[in-house]
Parts: C-alpha cells; sequence; structure tokens
C-alpha cells in the first residue's frame, strides 16, 4: 500500500508565501518606501487571496463538500485555520506600518490626517477638494440604500454620522464611495521647510465633509472607513444563442455583486451605524467580519509616490541592452543565425515590439500569429499588431478572455483589434490558452520560414519591468513549426497533431513529465548521474507530488525554487530527504519556469509558463519548450545555480512544515543576493 502523502495545504502554503511578502517589509534592510509598497502586495495579495480562494472554501462549506483527505483538506478546518493565519498576520502588518511611518518622520516624512493639518495646509486641502475631489462623490444615504450590491468590490467607503448641535434634526447616515479609480490616494501637501506631508484621499474628504453635508443643515461629521470584498469567481451561462463576448460581459456584472466573502470596518465605528449597515447590506455576525483600523486597501501603497532621499528607495536600474541584439540590423537576421533568450527585468522587453515593428513593414513578412493572456493597459504590442494589419499583414490573435481580473480590458482589446482587421481566435470551450506564444511566416525562397518567441511571462510591457522571465527567440524550425501547429490547433480544435518536440498540455504534458521524472529514477538506480533542478511558482498538482516523493525515495536529488504555493514537505528522513526547496522575495516578482533533468549526464532543459498545477496540466493549453542551443543552457544553469547559491533574500522550506525564514551566509561565506548579481552579469555582458 502506498505512504500517504505528507503535504501542507495549499490555502496555508498560500498564506505562508504572502508572510514571505510581508518579510520584506518587516525587514529593515529593505528601503523605507519599497517597504511601504510590500505593505500594499501583501495587501493586494490578501484581497484576491479572499475573493477567490476563500470565497471557493465558503461555497465548499455550503454544498456540504468534505474535501481532500488525501491532501488535508476539510474546508471549514482550512477555513478556521486561514482565519487565524489571517489575524496574526494583519497585527504584523500594522505593527510595521506603524515602525515605517516613524522611519518616515525621521526622514521629514509626515502622515497628517484632518485633525493635523496647518491653516496653510487646510487651505490647499479645501482648494484639491473642490477642484478635483468634490466632483468624484456621489453620497449615499443608507436609509435609501435599496440594494447591498451597490457597495463595489476593491473600493473603500466613508461612513459617515451627521449631526445637528441644535438638535433640529436626528442623526442621519452616509456613505461615499473614495474615488481612487480616478485620483490618487495618497495627496502631498505644501512642504514646510525640509518638513514633507502626505495626506490620505479618505482624510482630504473627511476634512471638506461639512462642504458637502452642511446645506443639508448638519454641522458636525464623523466617518468611519468600510470595505467589502466579493466572490470573485464567475458563473458562466451556457445560453448557446448569445456569443462568448456577451456571456463574459454579463459574468463580470454578476462578479460586482458576488456574495460578501468579507467585511472590513474601522473598529471605533459606533455599534448602532454598524448594524444599521450590515441590515442593509445583508450581512450577518456569521459573515466574515473584521474590525480594523482607521484606513483600508492599503494596495493603494503599492502606488505610493517617489518622495525622500535617494536611500529610500531602491537604487535605478534600467533594462539592460543585449549584446548581440542591440548591434543589430535586422533581428531577423540575428535570430536566423543563432537563438537568442532575453532575460526580463534585466534586459529591455523593447526587442519584441522592435521584432514586430520590423515584421510590419517588411514585405517578406507574411502573417503574424500571437498569445494573449493579460497585455499592458496602453500596451505597445497590441499597437504594433495593429500596425502590421494596416500594412497588409495577415494577424491572428487568440485574446484569453477567461484570464481572471482581466476579462474587461480583454474583451476591449479583442473588439478593437477585430476593429482593425485582426483575426480573433474565439474561446475554447472548457479551456484556456496560457501558452505565451508568438510566430511570424516569412517568405524566404520561396519557402516559408517560421520565427517564434516562447515566453515564459505576459507580452506585456508593464510586468516585464518588475517580472522575472525568460524569452526565447528562435527559428529553428523544428520548434517554430509546431508552434505553427498549435495555432491551427486553436483555430480547429479538433484532432490534436503529433508533437515531436514541444510538450503540450492538455495531451501529454502531464505523462510527459512523468516520464521524464521515471527516467531520473532509473538512472539513479543504474548509477548514472540523476538529478533535477525546477524553478515554477506553485507546486500543487497530487500526481506530480507523489512521483517527486518517489523520485527522492530512490535517491534522484532534487532542488526546487518555488516562489508561491509548494504544498511539497521537503526533507523528511526516508520520504523527502533528498529535496530542497527555496523561494526568493526581492525586488522582482520571480516569474519564469525552468525545469532541468540530468538524463544521464546530457542533461535536457524546458522553459514554460506552466506551474505544476492540475489546471495547467489538465485544463489549460500550456508547453514545455526544450531549449536545444548549449549557450543558453548555460546562462539559464547559471542563473539557476545563482538564485539556488542566494543566501539573502532566498527563504527555506523545512519539515516543520513552515517556512524558516531566510538563509543566512556561513561563517566566511560572501553573500549572493541573486536579482542584484544577475544584473550585475548580464550588464556585464556588455562591456
Amino acid at each position: 500500500m502506498a505512504q500517504p502523502v505528507k503535504t501542507i495545504n495549499r490555502e496555508v502554503s498560500w498564506l505562508q508565501f504572502n508572510e514571505r511578502v510581508l518579510q520584506e517589509a518587516m525587514d529593515r534592510n529593505t528601503p523605507l518606501v519599497e517597504r511601504l509598497r510590500f505593505l500594499g502586495i501583501f495587501s493586494n495579495n490578501r484581497d484576491e487571496f479572499f475573493r477567490v480562494r476563500v470565497a471557493t472554501l465558503r461555497r465548499m462549506i455550503k454544498m456540504g463538500a468534505s474535501g481532500d483527505q488525501e491532501f488535508s483538506y476539510r474546508p471549514r478546518q482550512i477555513l478556521k485555520e486561514v482565519v487565524s493565519m489571517v489575524e496574526e498576520q494583519e497585527k504584523n502588518f500594522n505593527a510595521t506600518f506603524q515602525e515605517i511611518k516613524k522611519g518616515l518622520e525621521k526622514n521629514h516624512i509626515f502622515f497628517v490626517d484632518e485633525t493635523e493639518v496647518t491653516d496653510r495646509q487646510g487651505a490647499f486641502v479645501l482648494q484639491y477638494f473642490h477642484e478635483e475631489v468634490h466632483s468624484q462623490l456621489f453620497p449615499i444615504m443608507i436609509k435609501n440604500l435599496h440594494s447591498p450590491e451597490l457597495l463595489r468590490d476593491k473600493f473603500i467607503y466613508l461612513a459617515v454620522v451627521l449631526h445637528d448641535s441644535t438638535g433640529e434634526q436626528k442623526d442621519d447616515y452616509a456613505l461615499l464611495e473614495v474615488p481612487t479609480d480616478s485620483l490618487p490616494r495618497f495627496v502631498l501637501l505644501p512642504d514646510e521647510g525640509e518638513k514633507r506631508f502626505v495626506m490620505m484621499l479618505d482624510d482630504v474628504i473627511r476634512y471638506s465633509l461639512g462642504d458637502m453635508f452642511r446645506p443639508l443643515g448638519y454641522d458636525s461629521f464623523e466617518a468611519y472607513t468600510v470595505k467589502i470584498t466579493r466572490d470573485a469567481e464567475l458563473d458562466i451561462d451556457n445560453d448557446i444563442s448569445k456569443s462568448f463576448y456577451e456571456l463574459m460581459t454579463e459574468s463580470l456584472k454578476k462578479r460586482s455583486k458576488g456574495f460578501p466573502v468579507r467585511f472590513v470596518y474601522d473598529k471605533e465605528i459606533p455599534r448602532t451605524l454598524l448594524d444599521f449597515l450590515m441590515k442593509k447590506l445583508k450581512i450577518s455576525e456569521e459573515d466574515s467580519l473584521r474590525g480594523g483600523g482607521r484606513y483600508h486597501n492599503f494596495r493603494d501603497f503599492m502606488s505610493f509616490p517617489n518622495i525622500g532621499n535617494k536611500e529610500m528607495l531602491y537604487p535605478p536600474r534600467k533594462p539592460l541592452k543585449h549584446p548581440v541584439l542591440s548591434k543589430a540590423n535586422s533581428l531577423f537576421e540575428v535570430i536566423r543565425q543563432k537563438d537568442v533568450m532575453l532575460h526580463y527585468p534585466y534586459q529591455s522587453f523593447d526587442y519584441l515590439i522592435d521584432l514586430l515593428r520590423e515584421a510590419s513593414i517588411d514585405p517578406k513578412v507574411k502573417a503574424i500569429k500571437m498569445t494573449f493572456y493579460r497585455a499592458a493597459r496602453d500596451s505597445k504590442v497590441i499597437n504594433a499588431l495593429i500596425n502590421a494589419a494596416r500594412n497588409g499583414k495577415y494577424v491572428t490573435v487568440f485574446l484569453e478572455i477567461q484570464a481572471r481580473f482581466d476579462e474587461k480590458a480583454n474583451i476591449y482589446w479583442a473588439e478593437r483589434l477585430s476593429e482593425e482587421g485582426v483575426k480573433i481566435i474565439k474561446n475554447l470551450p472548457g479551456y484556456k490558452v496560457h501558452a505565451k506564444l508568438m510566430l511570424i511566416r516569412r517568405k524566404e525562397g520561396g519557402r516559408n520560414v517560421f520565427y517564434t518567441n516562447i515566453s515564459t511571462g505576459n507580452f506585456n510591457e508593464s510586468t516585464a519591468r518588475v517580472y522575472a522571465d525568460e524569452s526565447l527567440f528562435t527559428a529553428n524550425q523544428k520548434i517554430a513549426r509546431e508552434v505553427d501547429m498549435l495555432f491551427h490547433l486553436f483555430e480547429s480544435p479538433y484532432t490534436p497533431p503529433a508533437f515531436k518536440h514541444l510538450l503540450v498540455a492538455p495531451y501529454h504534458l502531464r505523462d510527459k513529465t512523468v516520464k521524464l521524472l521515471n527516467r531520473e529514477i532509473r538512472n539513479v538506480k543504474k548509477g548514472l548521474e540523476a538529478w533535477v533542478i525546477i524553478k515554477l511558482n506553485n507546486l500543487v498538482d497530487k500526481t506530480i507530488v507523489q512521483k517527486l516523493v518517489a523520485a527522492s525515495r530512490a535517491g534522484v536529488k532534487i532542488k526546487i525554487i518555488c516562489r508561491g504555493i509548494c504544498v511539497l514537505v521537503p526533507g523528511i528522513p526516508g520520504y523527502s530527504e533528498n529535496i530542497q526547496i527555496i523561494g526568493h522575495i526581492d525586488r522582482y516578482l520571480e516569474h519564469s519556469r525552468i525545469f532541468v533533468f540530468a538524463n544521464a549526464g546530457n542533461p535536457e532543459y524546458f522553459i514554460s509558463s506552466a506551474d505544476w498545477m492540475m489546471r495547467n496540466f489538465d485544463h489549460r493549453f500550456e508547453i514545455y519548450c526544450p531549449i536545444y542551443d548549449k549557450d543558453i543552457q548555460k546562462e539559464l544553469m547559471l542563473m539557476l545555480q545563482t538564485q539556488l547559491s542566494d543566501n539573502v533574500k532566498a527563504r527555506c522550506i523545512n519539515s516543520n512544515p513552515v517556512y524558516n525564514g531566510y538563509k543566512k551566509p556561513k561563517n566566511g561565506e560572501q553573500q549572493v543576493r541573486s536579482q542584484s548579481d544577475l544584473y550585475d552579469y548580464f550588464k556585464g555582458l556588455l562591456k
């Protein structure tokens, strides 16, 4: 009988990941303003966790689901543990924020609220309110609130108590949405000597409440922040009379009305107001309620302004040129001669846009095909495709409408591209296209020659500045023609072709992954070189976890770099003792997926956008792309070894099973901070 798999629950593991984000805010070696931004990232992550994962747990509890016993997945038990972990993290969060504020004050930067402004600052605040804020505010009298769905997810509201000191009117209550979608959350007040002052938009509104409500006969006011988080899962109808775009648009509207999974409020709010508001919003004590501090939506701190001296910010790092591409007259000419790999954000994403620009005016280029999962808001990549279509190129795009939280933007881009004559491949029922692919068909000597780009991350110039990804440019026809086959499969998803080089989900990626691990098990038993190095974001899939444990027990050495969820418990004697796992949280978000298998001394390298999760193997179109170029293989191994050697920003998983904090340099050991060292490495290639 097989030994039960020892795992960490995925929700618990995710919260441990987010705690590592919080650790970056707590770390006094992190620059002060960047610490605030990590608080914002932590808060944003937590909101999404409640909108998706906690919402799923609550759905399971309502349906009476027992969960996955083999993976210790009992929804009610896990939800209780989640709430406890979140409460503990909140204490650390609040203490960290107060510590950062004190650090800012030592550097002459002060947060002020509506009670602390000087007369000069007050005049500025009122002027700003009338010029920028007043027109964005639309009060709702709570007694008139008939639909609880009017409160939008992701926004904060001020619940206002209106008083009349004469006693002629009874107290009344109003709600104001803080318009952070159109205005910055942070308002910089006039400096006073060396001192700089920051005021939250919420407090600007608090200071100016009299200008809004005094005409109603009220003369004093109290305002308390409240926030609702809603279930973000989409329920898509099966009405065949409607287009997929119509169904998605309707589902997005439903998301804004999803049931509450958390209601957060200022703990100082009067109980009468809280009860009245909960009644109107149809929120009960059984729902996830939390009394918090004066401010919510700390995700806005991700956009905290660059103020203060340079020591309070990360040192500037511009994306670097590529030593070969930067000297090229024609990118096609370079790629035709040799594979090229870009490493974001160390190297510039602009080369992809340059290639599309060159393709759009090259008479030999006949067609361009591309997949999109998340595009930038003002996407230069999509604009380059539009320009190519205007230049007579046949342009085809698969734009994944079901990319969570980017559905609305992707619907917009799909319609925009379609208007410009770009062919939009429709959705594939039951599957998402997550593979990051670009293909260019060029006529050379009377035959079709394909150029392709395969990336571990999105074709998004904004995230390419902060996400660490690998991006392969190749004219290897064995690979490029299979990418072309894949695009044909997207257009006619009936009989999948036989792929010899790409490993493709949902067809055989899972089986091929298991076979690659089985080969290492066979080799170690033969006394041959057998090891695996894995870099990914999430490791959750049950079958793969079981196979990794089997490989460890056979003696295969396995090193894993996992940033996010990792349910596998390493280091258990006789079980997973040959598995080491670390994760990095630093300036950039580690996002690439790289897999290297020893193969008896002839290592095989793959890059991918696929994590080891059930959805990636079974419910998405994903690929592993083999890396055949020896120089690129060496570069990838150098990067992996640098990250495995990190003893500044790497964390370890042990068999407790919790992350036991930062790896520390041993006595006399040189410090390795992989992201800084890799930037210096790529910079050195330009000398």
